[in-house]
């Protein structure tokens, strides 16, 4: 067994009481005492949270554009103007999902940041890609990476940092800039306002305890966790993987299928499954009364067919169970779940749960 890795951050996170837990081979804080409250903090006021597990790889090359365009199922050439951000799955020949990242346009080619767990492999999965291509990638080891989220998340950034505050204060959501070697992102995964920055490993430790100074609350996995539950996003390994389309895990809006001549992994496999016919969908359930819906757990929908929850948890915001699940294309407005032996019934909503501290779903 491998030691598990620490971020720069570590000594941070044991001063400020986080309980440390194994997270996709690294040493992370699932919570600093209280999830309910951190979860709490981010729909009403500031918190942060240590991703400096995620990598960011840049990407330079005169092909790094074709590259990307066959790569991922979004299109970066929607990517306009330097600091703009697309959200994307990376699919393999079958269609199924090796990672989903976040890529920017920058003045040198294109960032990337993928997930802690599947970095091993999406890099080794990337350098295959490589062959007959001019493009270069470098895996910046070097920077850290904090998340500020929630509603005056923005706002206390930039007190805390009034020389980017300008250049913060105009960014629109899914756009990055460069403040010095900073790049700072108006992206999130909790539902709420925010940015997320990577800085330089050696500078991490600073900024995160002026945050902490200047009001906003350390969070763990375990709130960032119900955060994007509620919000609606899409966990790897969980709601979607490699055996998965991302027209079955609700992400069939980060394909661009034009212009059709561009022959993106995967898909001529999405294609041939779109006019089979899809069998399954990704949809939101909601227990209201008691119980908590967890990941697979099966799915009954009568006369339908049966599916699976891949993400599920009490939500502390709503103050009761919520799941995202697959299920059958069939299924209406109601379905069970089995909870120990028992079909409990569910409602089926569209997702997300919340957006901005708010039910959204009717």
């Amino acid at each position: 067994m491998t030691a598990p890795k620490r971020t720069p951050l570590f000594e941070e996170h044991l001063a400020a009481n986080g309980k440390m837990v194994d997270f996709a081979g690294w040493e992370m804080p699932i919570h600093y005492g209280s999830q309910l409250k951190e979860h709490e903090f981010v729909r009403s006021d500031a918190g942060m949270f240590d991703v400096s597990h995620m990598t960011v790889v840049d990407i330079t090359g005169a092909d790094a554009k074709t590259w990307l365009q066959k790569l991922i199922a979004n299109d970066v050439s929607k990517l306009g103007f330097e600091g703009k951000a697309l959200y994307s799955g990376m699919l393999n020949e079958q269609g199924g999902v090796v990672d989903d990242l976040i890529v920017y346009l920058t003045a040198y080619g294109y960032r990337m940041v993928i997930n802690a767990g599947t970095t091993e492999k999406d890099l080794a999965w990337m350098e295959r890609q490589k062959a007959g291509f001019d493009v270069s990638l470098k895996v910046r080891r070097d920077l850290a990476m904090l998340a500020v989220q929630g509603p005056n998340a923005i706002a206390k950034f930039c007190d805390v940092k009034p020389a980017a505050a300008e250049i913060v204060k105009s960014l629109k959501v899914f756009q990055g800039a460069f403040v010095g070697e900073w790049f700072i992102a108006r992206t999130g995964y909790t539902g709420e306002d925010g940015l997320e920055v990577m800085v330089p490993a050696g500078e991490i430790a600073a900024l995160f305890r002026a945050l902490v100074a200047g009001g906003v609350a350390p969070c763990g996995l375990g709130a960032r966790d119900t955060l994007r539950l509620e919000a609606g996003m899409n966990l790897y390994g969980h709601d979607m993987d490699e055996t998965v389309l991302p027209l079955e895990a609700g992400m069939g809006w980060t394909i661009a299928w034009e212009p059709a001549t561009r022959d993106f992994n995967g898909r001529k496999a999405l294609e041939a499954a779109k006019d089979a016919g899809l069998k399954m969908k990704q949809v939101g359930l909601v227990l209201e009364g008691r119980g908590v819906l967890r990941d697979g757990l099966r799915v009954v929908v009568p006369g339908v067919g049966e599916g699976v929850i891949t993400s599920g948890s009490f939500s502390p915001t709503l103050k009761h169970s919520i799941a995202i699940a697959r299920v059958p294309v069939g299924t209406g407005a109601t379905a069970e779940v089995d909870l120990r032996g028992t079909l409990t019934p569910v409602r089926v909503v569209k997702l997300p749960f919340v957006r901005n501290g708010k039910k959204v779903f009717e």
